[in-house]
């Protein structure tokens, strides 16, 4: 059977409050006896004992689903909620939670639970962009009262330890959570596919400006920022394909892999791996400030290294795309009985 690491941990250390609503803690990164992860020791640990929330949009360009229960089903994340929402191509809101919702079906199906427990059923979360108020301030930025925001307020709520909320899509339920309860800052971190060293943008960040400066400023955001690296294609090729057991999640992935995008800014599952898998991240994370916005509105990151924003620039895929493989194809993944 596939078994995490058992001490792979990411280490924060919460800077002392400026203000109602400042916050922030530090991520280091160093090599554990697993092999590298997202570091151990610390104040405040995050491991597989923190609740995890995915939020995306479509379900067919990249593996991040896949990823996610695949992870959930060996125990290497605790996997709480997933909140669909739309953004960019992925506009039509019930297509995007139908393909969500036969994934995750096929993956129960197939046997993956959690300890038993089922994994949790996508949501949909119907919101617009946020927009930014006239004066400027984030506190008066008008809010959807999304479905997603509210959960992010409920589970960070209902959990002792921090809530980890990991995005491939954008940020906008997460902003929108801050909005209507400033107190959740102190209660999550964000974990995103998104931008690059230097800037909040493509891919993800351009669908909502506003929320990213929200996020980048008032919450503990980790932004993966290295897709040039990564080849989701050559996840699973003809010849792994062949070789997977025969079951419903296996005939989505069929299914769905020749669809996967060749764009190298579609691998939304970055975040996930970074967050999961030893190895993955191979270079300490660049401490980064947001200073202003683009002509977009997209905040400009900035180095600085007491930086609150923190953007892993450096990820190796071959841990990723080992684990993936090999959690597929060991005949324990899926349990019949």
């Amino acid at each position: 059977m596939t078994t995490p690491c058992s001490h792979r941990t990411i280490a924060v250390r919460t800077l002392a409050p400026t203000g109602p609503s400042r916050r922030w803690a530090l991520l280091s990164l160093a090599l554990s006896a697993c092999g590298g992860a997202l570091n151990a020791g610390s104040d405040q640990p995050l491991d597989t004992r923190n609740p995890v929330i995915l939020c995306n949009d479509g379900a067919t360009d990249n593996w991040q689903g896949e990823y996610a229960a695949l992870l959930a089903g060996t125990g290497a994340i605790s996997l709480s909620g997933i909140i669909i929402s739309t953004g960019g191509v992925w506009s039509n809101l019930q297509d995007n939670l139908s393909g969500w919702q036969e994934m995750m079906s096929a993956a129960s199906q197939s046997g993956l639970s959690q300890s038993g427990l089922p994994l949790p059923t996508p949501m949909a979360s119907a919101s617009d962009p946020l927009v930014e108020p006239a004066d400027g301030n984030i506190h008066h930025t008008v809010f959807n009262a999304s479905d997603g925001a509210n959960l992010i307020l409920t589970a960070s709520l209902a959990s002792t330890r921090p809530l980890v909320v990991i995005t491939g899509g954008r940020l906008t339920d997460i902003a929108e959570a801050y909005v209507l309860d400033p107190t959740v800052a102190n209660r999550i971190f964000v974990v995103s596919s998104l931008g690059s060293l230097n800037l909040m943008g493509t891919p993800n960040g351009e669908m909502d400006p506003w929320a990213d400066v929200i996020v980048s400023q008032q919450l503990r955001y980790i932004q993966v920022s290295d897709f040039q690296d990564y080849d989701q294609t050559a996840d699973l090729n003809p010849s792994i394909l062949a070789q997977l057991p025969e079951n419903p999640f296996t005939d989505w992935i069929k299914k769905k892999q020749p669809g996967i995008w060749t764009d190298d800014l579609a691998a939304d599952q970055v975040a996930v791996a970074a967050f999961a898998i030893p190895g993955f991240v191979s270079a300490l994370p660049q401490h980064v400030a947001p200073v202003g916005t683009d002509s977009s509105g997209s905040p400009i990151l900035v180095s600085n290294a007491a930086g609150p924003v923190q953007v892993i620039a450096h990820i190796n895929p071959a841990p990723a795309t080992a684990r993936f493989r090999a959690m597929l194809l060991d005949p324990t993944t899926f349990r019949t009985d």
